[in-house]
């Protein structure tokens, strides 16, 4: 075993939770840092799908044909804050450039490489420890309103079936027998099995971070405010706690893992992609299983607490509340989609996941600088993280692992 090493690791969401345990479990002495506690960011609000099946990137071919629909449609589950638009301008640019079918073979090549094995990974993970509790074992049901529907959504299926994901169909009044939540207006369910989802993400991400710690690793918190460099090589980590010196590093801040790369001297296009849910509390019915809710382009997951309803894309900034396109996209949706749903009340959130245009995070050693990139996930952070944290994890342990980590080379920008 090499020299075990101090690492410090940035960002308490389930990649930097996942990358220090790993570091933890290999021998090394870890502190793991953020600046609010466990899980707060986009960690805890996500939708809880282990989304295993997620590998068709967003930047599609036929995105240049239906970017208008998009942007003039009130059902469209793609919203602009345009007051940014000048930011988001050079990454909108690069995001199209990317929507080619050669790319799209690369993209979701890529994607699959890191999301297909991720319930054995989260899995793996936590094995022996009370964070297991956490992670449900389930289906996953693609809801559409008819035949015709699913049927056009015949490449995204493809792409799925090469990665070997066959859906099971369900038509007619077997539909409502299946999932007795849903209503009239849908009428084909698409179902794949052996997938998983989180129970309570924000208690998911309270349980890692007591693992790190009865595993022996530390954790403070901390803002992160520069990296201190010798000869190009990282020295320390300069916090609002004070100088916290190291042997390695690890970036997984999710969008404010930004201005700290601007410190390695790269510049990289990751804008917000900012995420709502809505949690309703109380739910009179509840999905058997978690959904993707075609019609509105989000999720419907059964949690411990509730039904957390989550999904839509709005590209932004970081400076900016809530807006009400997204979430009154949603509540239309779940109301006409779940007719009968009555509840107690309902949470409403939101928060920011990173977006490359290329979708694919960065993973992996920047610059030989010693500092490790694990971010930039978008919307599937949560499915990839405990894999991305065990790649970045072997790379510093000199393990590099099986798979071609090319892709998501953290200096390719």
């Amino acid at each position: 075993m090499p020299k075990p090493l101090d690492i410090i690791v940035i960002g308490a969401g389930i990649c930097g939770l996942s990358a220090a345990i790993w570091l933890r479990r290999a021998g090394h002495t870890v502190t793991l840092i953020d600046k609010d506690h466990p899980g707060a960011g986009a960690s805890y609000g996500n939708a809880g799908l282990l989304a295993q099946w997620a590998i068709v990137p967003m930047n599609t071919p036929d995105l240049r044909k239906s970017a208008f629909k998009y942007l003039t449609s009130s059902d469209s589950p793609l919203f602009f804050q345009w007051s940014a638009w000048p930011a988001l301008a050079p990454w909108l640019w690069q995001f199209f450039r990317n929507a080619t079918p050669e790319r799209n073979v690369h993209m979701s090549g890529a994607l699959a490489n890191i999301l297909t094995d991720s319930v054995a990974q989260h899995r793996a993970l936590t094995k022996g420890t009370q964070a297991e509790d956490w992670i449900a074992d389930s289906a996953l049901t693609y809801a559409y309103a008819s035949r015709a529907a699913f049927e056009a959504d015949a490449a995204s299926w493809e792409t799925k079936r090469r990665a070997g994901f066959t859906p099971e169909i369900i038509e007619g009044p077997a539909v409502q027998e299946a999932e007795p939540i849903l209503g009239p207006e849908t009428g084909l369910l698409a179902v794949l099995k052996d997938h998983g989802h989180i129970l309570n993400p924000g208690a998911y991400m309270e349980a890692l971070a007591k693992v790190l710690e009865d595993e022996g690793g530390t954790y403070r918190q901390a803002e992160a405010q520069d990296i201190e460099l010798q000869g190009g090589k990282v020295t320390a980590i300069l916090t609002s706690a004070g100088r916290l010196p190291c042997d390695r590093a690890v970036l997984a801040a999710g969008i404010w893992s930004k201005p700290l790369m601007r410190k390695l001297g790269l510049r990289v296009p990751l804008v917000a992609e900012r995420g709502y849910h809505l949690h309703f509390k109380g739910p009179s019915q509840m999905p058997k299983n978690p959904m993707m809710l075609t019609q509105g382009k989000f999720a419907a997951n059964p949690m411990a607490s509730g039904l957390r309803c989550a999904g839509t894309v709005e590209l932004g900034d970081t400076t900016r509340g809530p807006s009400s396109g997204p979430r009154d996209l949603i509540a239309r949706k779940v109301k006409r989609l779940f007719p009968a749903l009555e509840y107690e009340g309902v949470e409403e959130w939101m928060g920011f996941r990173p977006s490359t245009p290329d979708s694919l995070p960065l993973i992996g050693e920047i610059n030989g600088s010693g500092v490790h990139a694990a971010f930039g996930h978008q919307h599937v952070g949560l499915t990839a993280g405990p894999k991305t944290g065990r790649i970045v994890a072997a790379l510093i342990d000199g393990q590099p692992p099986n798979i071609d980590l090319a892709p998501y080379d953290a200096n390719r920008f």
